[in-house]
């Protein structure tokens, strides 16, 4: 696996230091947390804040302020860093992945609503939900540059990518389709309709079909992503919307924001297997590394539920800030 260079998250942040119209700047530390692995980082969207809580005892360790509408995150390919992604607050944060202590900050990356590397390493994209558009980057191990700025027709979303990297899946909620994007050309390769207002994308361990939650109905659209067909529906609950593996490359959960649910979709069989009640807008899903427990953010509701994966039963709820939405935590289950 190619490593990012530590040096490039601290100094000034050089990650980007390539493009000419991006500042670093030092963010603001924050209280340090017991560097374990149980600091469990949760991103309020609304309330433009990060809450940090011991997995262990449920208790908020602290929360302290961050770019506007802080929605998705991610760690860095060597895992020695965790990217929050704010959107309206064009930046992107960078975070001990294990104290939730910061790193340093990249402004002016506009609109990052959802990010991601591709498997190779070689592209990260930001999504610009509100732009209607994405930012393609080349990354070469310690820089990106950005390579094409990506006009999409509405709302692109969620990603996902080919096995190979050779395409990028963006889900396009304003206009109820899925785009494959070629990154070696940086052009639209196709697009298809997969259903009213789709999020989540997942890609099936064995690369063969993509898993797409169709938030504005209640089933998860299997697209055979070859042939530009969907070959299957899983019926799941109102509002599917986001995804997350078990980490067993068996079973991938589905959360269901209307209805206030989670599925269990077996891969193996495509069908839905269970469900879990989970209300107030459950939306994205973290797992512990030993498949026990699962930590599941709930928009609507200013709470953060811990489930246990046997009972198949919500053990605690624990008040978070306004519009809780991406969740992370550093022992985590494998995402496959």
């Amino acid at each position: 696996m190619l490593a990012f260079a530590r040096r490039s998250i601290f100094a000034a942040c050089g990650l980007l230091t390539v493009l000419p119209t991006l500042a670093a700047a030092a963010a603001p530390t924050t209280a340090v947390a017991a560097d374990s692995g149980n600091v469990v980082v949760v991103l309020n969207s609304r309330d433009a804040t990060i809450t940090l809580l011991d997995q262990l005892t449920y208790k908020e360790i602290n929360t302290f302020p961050v770019g506007k509408e802080p929605h998705h995150l991610m760690p860095t390919p060597d895992n020695k860093s965790l990217i929050v992604a704010a959107a309206t607050g064009n930046s992107l944060l960078f975070l001990d992945p294990k104290s939730g202590q910061i790193q340093g900050q990249v402004k002016d990356i506009v609109d990052p609503y959802q990010i991601g590397f591709s498997p190779n390493q070689k592209w990260f994209i930001a999504n610009g939900l509100r732009l209607d558009r994405i930012d393609i980057y080349g990354y070469d191990g310690n820089n990106l540059k950005l390579a094409k700025r990506l006009p999409l027709p509405a709302m692109p979303s969620h990603m996902a990518f080919s096995a190979d990297s050779a395409l990028a899946f963006i889900t396009l909620q304003g206009s109820d389709e899925l785009a494959a994007v070629d990154l070696s050309t940086q052009k639209v390769k196709w697009t298809m309709p997969v259903g009213k207002q789709p999020a989540g994308v997942y890609m099936t361990p064995d690369n063969k079909y993509l898993l797409v939650g169709v938030m504005g109905s209640d089933y998860v659209a299997v697209v055979d992503w070859r042939t530009q067909k969907i070959v299957k529906k899983i019926k799941t609950g109102d509002g599917a919307h986001n995804f997350r593996p078990q980490g067993d490359n068996r079973h991938v959960f589905v959360s269901n924001r209307v209805s206030g649910t989670i599925n269990i979709l077996d891969l193996n069989t495509l069908e839905s297997i269970g469900s879990i009640a989970v209300p107030g807008g459950p939306d994205c899903i973290e797992i512990t590394a030993d498949g026990k427990t699962m930590w599941v953010t709930q928009r609507w509701v200013k709470k953060v539920s811990v489930v246990d994966l046997k009972t198949r039963k919500v053990i605690k709820s624990i008040p978070v800030g306004r519009s809780p939405h991406g969740i992370y935590f550093s022992n985590r289950a494998a995402e496959l």
